[in-house]
């Protein structure tokens, strides 16, 4: 008897007949799966988020120990390296741009690929909504320490991305793999703790897989719907009950990139995501202009605020902790995510990367998080809009068209690619995670690729926030045997570092 085995050709057309079906579910029927799965598991989401976000009431106010727990691992790795977060910035620029980069060194993408690739992993809706529900808990001093974190957060990733390209894996067909299951499994064993470093790597690996299916897919699926449904007409939309179709469209579009491997998101990444930072910032910049009187008194809002607030619950240590957790929340700095992709990267120097790495977190919080809030600040902080009840995008969209009648449509657009470029990154570091676990496997990749499509038009459909809030909670538990990782490898880092500049000054590097 000969056993079957399907092509993959007829694998992706069974899978693709299953979503079709599966989407194309009456919508009562979709509402009774929605309640189904949000009421079995609630109660487990609940728990793990509980557990992860677990906050102490100090001076008034709740202080989640696991945005401590980052912040300080970041103040940490910013005064062990010596301010290198500040002291290499321009040449982070320089290595981005090409200097010193040698196309002939193993890898698979230059480090502008590379930086653009995790930048779209982490320039998402909650750049564009997030700030404005920091400004709304915080005040606009949240503003300020959200700039702080994020300038600390350069330094943890610098760590992170030096480490994911000094512990790659070399595949036989030349591709490399890398990211914190690499480093925390292989470093580890580097100092005899093989089994906890099998241990904490697969643990990685596994919570990326199943985390990347909520904060990297349906998440943002779901935010690109609602945008485009809103600009669309709204409630009048054609699209307005057919979000089966949106999610199918967007579905093959994610499919289309991903498919191809890093070569392939990393083109797309490569030119989307300089196209949509300029849209996004030209349209902060135009409402900017016009109420360019009001930004010197915004700046003065948001440094007066972020050490004396008014009507803050816990003062100064409120408004903070706002600030710094929507930062990092925003860049991931602590998470190891975006070092999958930095890892990818065509060098021989582990250090250059982590140069490189200091660009997105403040490209990510310093720059696009900043002139989303002084948008908020110059047009709606203080007026009734802040209290109509808007909130996240809407609240930012309502800034916009406060001013330019016009100006939620590129809005709307740079949401979209925001949500799209964050898709097809966060594809990838589950592809890679799934490999990491399975092997390298073809039929299996290409399985979870299917997969991650398939969820991608279920955000769409479906309002599944417990499946949300779970894989939310499980992306952040990972920081915390990531971060633990880095404590005891970064005199590692900082060797590297040091090694470079030195071979870089003695001119053994070709510019």
């Amino acid at each position: 008897m000969r056993l079957y085995v399907p092509s993959r050709r007829n694998l992706l057309l069974h899978a693709s007949n299953l979503l079709i079906l599966l989407l194309l579910l009456p919508f009562s029927a979709q509402a009774s799966i929605d309640d189904t799965i949000n009421s079995g598991l609630t109660p487990l989401a609940d728990a793990v988020a509980a557990v992860v976000f677990y906050a102490v009431p100090v001076l008034g106010v709740d202080l989640p120990l696991i945005v401590v727990w980052l912040v300080i691992a970041a103040l940490f790795y910013t005064v062990y390296l010596g301010f290198m977060n500040m002291r290499g910035f321009g040449l982070a620029w320089r290595l981005a741009l090409g200097q010193y980069a040698d196309p002939k060194s193993p890898g698979d993408i230059s480090p502008f690929k590379a930086v653009a690739t995790a930048l779209s992993g982490t320039v998402g809706v909650g750049n564009i909504g997030g700030v404005a529900v920091a400004i709304m808990a915080g005040g606009p001093g949240a503003t300020f320490w959200l700039i702080m974190a994020g300038l600390l957060g350069m330094s943890t990733k610098m760590v992170e991305c030096t480490l994911a390209v000094k512990y790659r894996q070399y595949h036989e067909d030349g591709t490399v793999a890398g990211g914190p299951m690499y480093y925390l499994s292989r470093g580890l064993a580097k100092r005899g703790w093989h089994t906890i470093g099998r241990f904490l790597g697969g643990f990685y690996a596994a919570v990326i897989v199943i985390g990347c299916m909520g904060i990297g897919n349906m998440f943002q699926s779901n935010q690109a719907y609602v945008q485009f449904v809103n600009v669309s007409g709204g409630e009048a939309s054609w699209f307005a009950e057919r979000a089966w179709l949106f999610g199918l469209i967007l579905a093959a579009l994610v499919g289309s990139v991903i498919i191809g491997g890093i070569q392939s998101i990393a083109r797309v990444t490569g030119k989307l995501v300089p196209f949509m930072a300029i849209l996004y910032g030209l349209s902060c910049c135009l409402i900017l202009a016009y109420h360019y009187d009001r930004i010197a008194p915004a700046i003065g809002l948001i440094i007066s605020g972020a050490f004396s607030p008014e009507g803050i619950s816990g003062g100064i240590l409120g408004v903070m902790i706002i600030g710094f957790q929507r930062a990092l929340f925003s860049n991931e700095a602590g998470l190891g995510s975006a070092s999958i992709a930095h890892a990818a990267v065509k060098t021989n120097h582990p250090a250059s990367e982590g140069f490189v790495s200091l660009l997105e977190p403040f490209i990510d919080t310093v720059v696009i998080c900043t002139l989303s809030s002084l948008v908020i600040i110059t047009t709606v902080y203080g007026s009734d809009l802040m209290s109509s009840g808007l909130e996240g995008v809407a609240l930012t969209s309502a800034a916009f068209e406060s001013t330019v009648s016009w100006s939620p449509y590129p809005l709307a657009v740079a949401a979209l690619l925001f949500a799209f470029s964050t898709m097809i990154s966060w594809a990838y570091y589950g592809q890679q995670a799934w490999q990491y676990l399975v092997g390298d496997n073809q039929i299996l990749s290409l399985g979870f690729k299917l997969v991650f499509c398939f969820f991608v038009a279920l955000g769409c459909v479906m309002q599944l926030e417990a499946v949300l809030k779970f894989s939310d909670a499980l992306v952040f538990l990972i920081a915390v045997p990531n971060i633990i990782g880095l404590y005891i490898m970064v005199p590692e880092v900082k060797a590297e570092v040091n090694n470079y500049l030195a071979k870089i000054r003695a001119g053994e590097i070709a510019k």
